[in-house]
């Protein structure tokens, strides 16, 4: 089953004083580009879910936000004393060379270490970072899978349309063919009247020359073989869209083919009927390359 890069899935926990939500949501994109915003206090969060993400995504824009608050948090800091110890012999360092070099600073105070990123934490850090990644890492799975089940409703959706979409190529190609099939008589009678018509009024031409000619022209308005690819690149498209998985690059050569094949009939068209059918392939190749850009 094809999926689409479009997706979106939410979910909240909660655990010892902890209280988190997820958000996961995808757009189109060219390749796989992953965002993640999580706390980057939570030590080998980000990592492991990039793993996780990419091990089921292979295309589209995606972001996964995580927001994470302590449920009992009553806004008492206190002081990290680890991180003060080394602000301060970073501190201590910075004047001694200051003084080496005949530089005067201006004394430190208190306040100052206090601004520094570190020396101040909320007290409620102190609670157990490990159970709470791993409790969020055993959660994650299941947005994922919400998130791809809605990838994968919309990537039904889309094959549906798409296959719509080849049926109505299939049936102008092959009105196409019958066009085609239908002038032939005429243009073989055009041809022997121009055939004559330039002998007639040009003495001393080389009627073999003149002959090789006006085949070249007939094999150029000849559309067989753009409709014989037509016919293969919907046959292509089809075990593309059966085959699933991550085949929307695959898809998007394709109907830059399918849509070559409309140009070159029109341009060899030289009928109003022909002419028609070939505008009105390509406004079906056009709307189904829209709908491809969606697919994963």
């Amino acid at each position: 089953m094809i999926r689409s890069m479009t997706g979106f899935a939410s979910a909240s926990g909660a655990l010892e004083g902890w209280s988190w939500s997820w958000e996961l949501r995808g757009v189109n994109g060219k390749g796989l580009d992953l965002r993640l915003r999580v706390p980057d206090w939570v030590e080998g969060l980000e990592v492991a879910l990039r793993k996780q993400v990419t091990a089921e995504v292979a295309r589209g824009n995606i972001t996964c936000n995580l927001r994470i608050a302590s449920a009992e948090n009553d806004g008492t800091l206190q002081v990290n004393t680890a991180q003060v110890d080394t602000l301060l012999a970073a501190l201590q360092e910075i004047e001694t060379r200051a003084m080496d070099a005949g530089v005067s600073l201006a004394p430190s105070r208190a306040s100052d270490i206090l601004t520094m990123r570190g020396a101040l934490e909320q007290s409620d850090q102190a609670q157990d970072i490990d159970a709470l990644r791993e409790v969020l890492l055993a959660e994650f799975p299941a947005v994922l899978e919400d998130f791809n089940a809605m990838r994968r409703q919309e990537g039904a959706a889309l094959a549906d349309v798409m296959q719509d979409q080849l049926n109505e190529v299939e049936t102008l190609a092959a009105k196409a063919a019958a066009l085609a099939d239908a002038r032939k008589e005429d243009a073989a009678a055009n041809l022997r009247r121009n055939l004559a018509r330039v002998m007639d009024n040009s003495e001393g031409a080389d009627a073999d020359r003149v002959a090789q000619e006006l085949a070249l022209i007939a094999v150029k308005a000849d559309v067989t073989e753009e409709i014989d690819r037509l016919a293969a690149h919907i046959a292509a498209a089809r075990a593309l869209i059966g085959q699933g998985g991550p085949v929307g690059r695959k898809l998007d050569f394709l109907m830059q083919e399918f849509n070559r094949e409309a140009n070159t009939l029109c341009a060899k068209a030289q009928s109003t009927e022909l002419t028609t059918v070939g505008l009105a392939l390509k406004a079906v190749i056009d709307q189904m390359r829209e709908q491809v850009q969606n697919v994963e």
